[in-house]
């Protein structure tokens, strides 16, 4: 009996073995090979770093030069427009009346001098055979001229009455964007009102406030990059301009910072006046320890990134950033070792950090 006992015993415990094989939790997998770069110390430019707004050379705000009814928009908000296309249309009823005044107006003088012309003929004629006084001849020469004078006074007139029939059509100074729009069809324009306002993107500029005690620096020489945060790009710059005064209330100066011209044309999406940009003034080259831009995570005010140990799992780790940078790398300057790699997907590497932490 206890034989028999023990060989149930064995089978049972067999079997609570074989369940609790089945059911315990698998062991974790090594973590999937992440997209890492190293942290590695480089030499980048020592750079001065100033808050920028970029401004267009060529704005404008196109004005109503007569009064009278907007009849037609052409452009909206956003179109681009080429030089000497029509934008706006302002009633031009009342000035066409007026010119047309003026014109008949001349035709008037025009038969007076004609008449004044051949009567100074006549008389000439007359004075020559001693039928009339040269008193009579030096009347018939001041009519004459008073006539010609007319004339002159009216075709001016007639001239400026065109020209102001001509407000009514108002086309672009030069091919550009439209950037705002002060009226709609139907509105009543006045003199000096303004209509549409547009910039040429050809011709974009960054302008930055510096200290007054960095302008010696910028002065010596130094090149400047502009980066415009919105955009997430960078931009060449083809000459710097120290604005020759200073704010005595703030102590900084203004820098103009000119574009070049391949940059704008590669890169002018998101380049808009008005947008905020940095310009960094490279004053000299400094080694620094660099991390990749990509590879930064932000949560509300912790600044970190995912750092590969040597098993391959991504750790979270806080780290303190400094002012080098460029487009694709951003000095570290606490929180990292050089060598050490980081993860290039802050998000994947999230993901498979929370996996291991199950």
């Amino acid at each position: 009996m206890s034989r028999l006992r023990l060989e149930l015993f064995a089978v049972a415990t067999l079997g609570l073995a074989a369940c609790s094989a089945e059911t315990s939790p698998p062991a974790p997998t090594a973590p999937s090979a992440l997209k890492s770069e190293a942290v590695e110390l480089r030499e980048v430019d020592e750079t001065i770093t100033a808050d920028a707004v970029v401004e267009a050379v060529r704005q404008s705000t196109v004005s109503a030069q007569i009064a009278g009814r907007v009849v037609e928009l052409r452009f909206d908000v956003g179109d681009y427009v080429k030089q000497g296309e029509v934008i706006v249309r302002i009633d031009e009823r009342a000035v066409a009346q007026a010119a047309a005044a003026s014109q008949a107006q001349v035709g008037e003088a025009s038969a007076a001098l004609t008449n004044a012309r051949a009567q100074l003929e006549r008389t000439r004629a007359l004075v020559a055979q001693k039928f009339l006084s040269p008193a009579a001849l030096d009347k018939a020469e001041a009519d004459a001229k008073a006539a010609q004078a007319h004339m002159t006074a009216l075709l001016a007139g007639a001239g400026a009455a065109q020209t102001e029939r001509s407000f009514a059509t108002l086309v672009a100074p030069y091919s550009g964007i439209v950037s705002a729009r002060h009226v709609e069809v139907g509105e009543m324009a006045t003199p000096g009102k303004p209509l549409m306002t547009g910039f040429d993107p050809g011709t974009l500029r960054v302008v930055a406030t510096v200290p007054q005690s960095q302008i010696a620096a910028l002065q010596a020489g130094a090149r400047a990059r502009i980066e415009v945060p919105s955009a997430n790009t960078w931009f060449e710059a083809k000459s710097v301009t120290v604005v020759p005064t200073a704010d005595p209330r703030t102590h900084t100066t203004r820098v103009r910072i000119d574009l070049k011209d391949d940059a704008l044309a590669k890169g002018a999406r998101g380049l808009f006046p008005g947008v905020f940009a940095r310009a960094h003034f490279a004053t000299g080259k400094v080694t620094r320890l660099m991390v990749p831009r990509e590879a930064i995570v932000r949560r509300s005010e912790v600044t970190a990134v995912y750092v590969i140990d040597d098993k391959g799992a991504p750790q979270l780790r806080q780290v303190r950033l400094g002012t080098a940078a460029d487009e694709r790398a951003i000095e570290v300057l606490a929180g990292v070792k050089p060598g050490e790699r980081v993860a290039l997907d802050p998000v994947a590497a999230g993901m498979v950090s929370a996996k291991l932490m199950q």
